[in-house]
């Protein structure tokens, strides 16, 4: 199984627009981060992806994908979500219904806003061919067991998911304390790391840094970060366990 980072950005990504910080104008590609998400490539060469930034047609672009065969919410702010129209050219190529996973609120928001991606497979791919699942337990997606761990981004509740020995975590801000039996003997993890400031809804570096030690993976990756984070000077501070995460990275599990 191996995993992309697709977008390791926040919901502004980077370069910000009308920015002339050192990451903005930086001309490393490590610096150039497009809106959070994440596809996982199995073994079969079945694809997950998690979350569907606005971001996904050149992210499927750049990647090269054919298929997507699930897609795992971690929650639908737009930076997240709104991406969701291009599944319809996976539902195209493959002539295939996709699945997707989120918790009961995320679900009836898509439903609210994208019900016309909720359709049944006919003779006409014209528009996404989606269905939308309900997970409140562990699951199975695209033929692996997958558990959904709830997290809190503010005062919502939202979804990590763990895959194996992978926990992906974007936009948290704390975890309870329940979460953490799921969170045991992980190899790699992706972790939500805004900025240097606190912020109400997201972990900052020193905050992600304390959920890193205590969770205690082999292996830590950090996730949609503002402009605010140059790679090398945030790099360079970090333990040897401990990654800045950026587009295109591949994690082979």
């Amino acid at each position: 199984m191996q995993l992309t980072i697709l977008g390791a950005g926040s919901s502004a990504g980077t370069p910000a627009l009308g920015c002339t910080c050192a990451t903005c104008v930086s001309s490393d590609t490590r610096n150039k981060r497009s809106r959070c998400s994440s596809m996982l490539t199995l073994d079969d060469g079945r694809v997950i992806l998690i979350d569907t930034s606005p971001d996904l047609r050149q992210q499927a672009l750049r990647e090269h994908m054919h298929r997507v065969d699930a897609v795992l919410y971690t929650h639908t702010h737009a930076d997240h979500l709104h991406g969701i129209d291009d599944l319809r050219a996976f539902c195209q190529i493959n002539r295939c219904q996709i699945p997707l996973y989120s918790y009961p609120e995320a679900i009836s928001h898509i439903q609210d806003k994208f019900g016309y991606t909720l359709r049944d497979p006919s003779h006409y791919w014209d528009l996404p061919v989606l269905a939308a699942h309900v997970v409140e337990t562990p699951f199975e997606a695209a033929g692996v067991q997958v558990i959904p761990i709830p997290v809190m981004h503010g005062k919502i509740r939202i979804y990590a998911y763990r895959i194996g020995n992978l926990v992906y975590m974007t936009d948290v801000s704390a975890i309870p304390e329940s979460s953490y039996e799921w969170l045991q003997d992980v190899d790699v993890l992706l972790i939500d790391c805004l900025r240097e400031t606190p912020h109400p809804t997201h972990v900052s570096v020193s905050e992600s840094l304390d959920l890193i030690a205590r969770i205690g993976a082999k292996r830590n990756v950090l996730i949609h970060m503002t402009h605010e984070l140059e790679y090398h000077a945030l790099q360079a501070r970090l333990a040897d366990n401990i990654s800045v995460g950026y587009d295109g990275l591949q994690l082979t599990l």
